[in-house]
């Protein structure tokens, strides 16, 4: 997977859970992706990189929603 493949999947990510929790800021949605994205740094099979994105932000997000 090329850099630019993974930013646009990461990008997609982004949008998905932007919408999948509205209650919660853009700001927190976009962090809890940064977050897990820097993650996954520096580790050299990136292929399930943007999935495993998702669920790390997803599984913060849904916290951050029933608290």
């Amino acid at each position: 997977m090329t850099n630019d493949e993974e930013d646009r999947l990461i990008g997609q990510t982004l949008t998905r859970l932007t919408a999948k929790f509205p209650s919660v800021s853009a700001e927190a949605v976009a962090g809890a992706v940064e977050s897990a994205h820097a993650h996954f740094a520096g580790h050299r099979i990136r292929d399930f990189v943007p999935l495993l994105v998702e669920r790390m932000a997803k599984e913060k997000l849904s916290s951050l929603v029933t608290s």
